[in-house]
């Protein structure tokens, strides 16, 4: 590893500075911390009552569990069809005719600035009305999930084909292969090693926003934990217990990108593509357009 150019190492002065600034900061979150349980206990949040559901209530942890059946169900119905629809829109939008190009960014660019919440409220509300089909609500939150993080994981795919040398599509056009083919058989294994990292952290996106299924009446975990707040009369508790299911599942997820960003750069080369989890902040390389939404 190099050290960069311009890294100028702290001096005595710069330590302590940092050191001094440190211990200020631990300071004032230790005496946030100390006012939030303060408060609490004043509000009575911290009595035992508020707790005993989770010792003596099987019927939560039943309810809880349904609800993040539902959560994880979503989630993956969503992902399946996003990762389906998000690749053949990347290949229309690699595409050389104008007349498949042009329609596929089209498309990408509009669900990727519609609302999300725009999109579910539309299959659950405006779709029955219009076509006169009337969608579940598990089916409303799947395919708005779908469209939005559809039109995402095309610019992710899109992305990492851009990112694969060049001399991949020279090498296959002298043996004889199309363009399709090309796509197909030679840059796409070699974009989704490189995606793969990005795509994790679509999927934790995704996952989160599973929880606007509330508003449609799907019980999912959010939804559930607002019916359970209505009959415990414990919001705070509650509310934590299932901030706490989503973060431990993300945190789960955001590990295992990191780990499989990590294998990828022990296995790539010096003139290897890089593996893009720059992706998931809105860098698209070698592509005219960023990966964030309009601005």
């Amino acid at each position: 590893m190099t050290t960069p150019v311009l890294y100028d190492v702290q001096g005595p002065k710069a330590r302590r500075r940092v050191l001094v600034s440190s211990l200020v900061g631990a300071l004032v979150l230790l005496a946030l911390g100390a006012l939030v349980l303060q408060r609490l206990a004043d509000n009575e949040q911290l009595d035992y009552e508020k707790y005993e559901p989770f010792l003596t209530e099987p019927l939560l942890y039943e309810r809880l569990f349904e609800a993040l059946q539902n959560t994880l169900i979503a989630a993956v119905y969503a992902l399946v069809l996003a990762t389906v629809l998000g690749i053949v829109l990347a290949f229309g939008r690699l595409s050389q005719r104008w007349f498949i190009r042009l329609p596929a960014v089209a498309v990408v660019e509009f669900f990727r600035g519609v609302p999300l919440l725009l999109l579910i409220l539309f299959f659950f509300l405006a779709f029955p009305l219009a076509f006169d089909v009337e969608l579940p609500a598990l089916w409303s939150l799947v395919l708005g999930l779908t469209l939005y993080n559809g039109a995402v994981i095309a610019e992710i795919v899109r992305a990492g084909v851009l990112a694969i040398p060049k001399g991949q599509t020279e090498a296959a056009s002298a043996i004889g292969l199309g363009r399709g083919p090309t796509l197909r058989i030679v840059l796409l294994p070699q974009a989704l090693r490189i995606m793969l990292p990005a795509l994790i952290s679509q999927l934790v996106v995704l996952l989160k926003d599973t929880s606007l299924g509330f508003v449609i009446g799907y019980a999912e975990l959010l939804r559930t934990g607002g019916q359970l707040v209505q009959v415990l009369d414990n919001p705070i508790q509650l509310y934590l217990a299932i901030a706490l299911i989503y973060v431990v599942i993300n945190y789960g997820l955001s590990l295992l990108a990191r780990w499989v960003e990590g294998r990828q750069r022990r296995k790539t080369g010096p003139g290897s593509a890089a593996p893009l989890s720059q992706l998931a902040t809105g860098v698209d390389p070698g592509a005219s357009a960023g990966l964030g939404g309009p601005r």
